[in-house]
């Protein structure tokens, strides 16, 4: 488990030996996604030694200056002293990543894993060992919310260091505010409902993207109390419209999440409180979700299902997902990446990859939405692909609930 004090230690070392040398040294986290469920499948002992193993890949791809410190049940932190740049730091990591292309053998059977890592420089990105581990943590974060290996921390780049006390007191003040994305239909040109998302205000900090505070709850306990807030606060929006209306609204759901402990019973508990039906809902999870743990979000997500709760897989076609988990998940919508819709006019191969996807989902009898339309030409490609529903700032910018609900409180309004 984490001993923060001998690697704050080990740390502080590294600094005062690079004020006199003037070398750079690395601090990388690294987590292993999957030892957790080796220890659930095949018992802790099966567990324990799994993480041995995989310490042991770790240290063998290091060179004999670097430390390996243990930091959890899936986790480890990596100092790399000497690196005379970002790019020796970002090759030990890709030597890491090559480590685990072999399977962890020794267990009740080889298991694949996948290790993510997020890595901070000294001096550039922390004069401390707090911070050093702190920005290694939020490129680990970034790391895991774009579906990659390995990031470097980008002082420059849009996160901001977000203090759990302030997030905290935001959600049980309800300061946050939910916008609505609108989502159309394309074959019938009409607006089909919104995806729900979260906007905070921060008095320190102001306006703070969800790429900076989702990320950060799902690394605490927030992120069981953020899920509820939005879904809460999306049903009372969603509430005040007329069934007539038959739109339907999307709210993402963190794969932590889904493993709580009655969480099926909370979503469905919330929609008899506001009287929503739940064919009104779309519950949206990343590819990730198949990965990490498959088992209990295919248990979860088909009682869902059963309800009448509409499943979606968000950001298709660029993370893990492939044909075998399509076949296993209890999906009733594929949502495809707007990095493949955006490519669609200048890369003809991604136009053609784009109608495979909308083929292969409605032959499995799932609908399809097309993520960042931003042109008419864009727009109207999808329609000839037969690509159900579209959204993007091309057919509606993020509003606040109120707004939108004031804009299509008739149908038929034409973007």
């Amino acid at each position: 488990m984490l001993n923060r004090a001998q690697i704050f230690s080990a740390i502080d070392a590294l600094i005062a030996a690079s004020e006199v040398s003037g070398e750079r040294f690395a601090v990388l986290i690294l987590r292993v996604p999957g030892l957790r469920e080796i220890s659930l499948r095949f018992g802790y002992s099966q567990g324990d030694q799994a993480e041995e193993m995989a310490h042991a890949l770790i240290r063998q791809s290091l060179r004999p200056c670097d430390e390996v410190f243990r930091a959890g049940d899936d986790s480890f932190i990596v100092l790399l002293p000497t690196m005379l740049n970002a790019n020796h730091a970002l090759l030990a990591g890709t030597r890491l990543v090559q480590a685990f292309e072999q399977p962890l053998n020794g267990t009740a059977s080889p298991w694949l894993v996948r290790p993510v890592m997020g890595i901070a420089l000294h001096p550039e990105h922390g004069p401390s060992a707090d911070r050093l581990c702190r920005r290694a943590s939020m490129a680990l974060d970034e790391a895991q919310r774009r579906g990659e290996l390995c990031v470097l921390y980008q002082p420059y780049d849009t996160q901001i260091e977000i203090f759990y006390d302030e997030l905290r007191e935001a959600l049980d003040a309800n300061r946050l505010r939910v916008f609505f994305q609108p989502i159309w239909n394309l074959q019938e040109n009409r607006i089909a409902g919104a995806e729900s998302l979260a906007r905070w205000s921060s008095p320190h900090h102001g306006e703070v993207s969800p790429a900076n505070f989702v990320p950060f709850s799902e690394q605490s306990d927030l992120i069981s109390v953020l899920t509820r807030w939005s879904v809460n606060t999306t049903l009372r929006h969603v509430a005040s419209l007329p069934l007539s209306h038959d739109l339907r609204f999307a709210i993402n759901f963190s794969p932590r999440v889904l493993s709580r402990p009655g969480m099926v019973e909370q979503l469905i508990g919330a929609l008899e409180i506001w009287g929503v039906p739940p064919t009104a809902v779309i519950v949206e999870i990343t590819e990730t979700t198949l990965v990490n743990d498959l088992e209990m979000s295919v248990q979860v997500l088909r009682r869902l299902r059963d309800h009448g709760v509409h499943i979606a897989i968000d950001d298709f076609g660029t993370g893990y997902a492939s044909i075998a988990y399509l076949r296993q998940f209890p999906a009733t919508e594929l949502k495809i990446d707007q990095s493949l819709i955006a490519a669609m006019n200048s890369e003809p191969h991604t136009a053609k990859l784009v109608r495979a996807i909308v083929n292969m989902a409605h032959h499995m009898d799932l609908t399809t939405t097309a993520e960042g339309i931003e042109d008419q030409h864009t727009r109207n490609l999808l329609v000839d692909m037969g690509c159900d529903f579209g959204q993007g700032f091309h057919l509606g910018r993020p509003q606040p609930a109120l707004d939108f609900i004031a804009q299509f409180g008739s149908i038929g309004t034409t973007p």
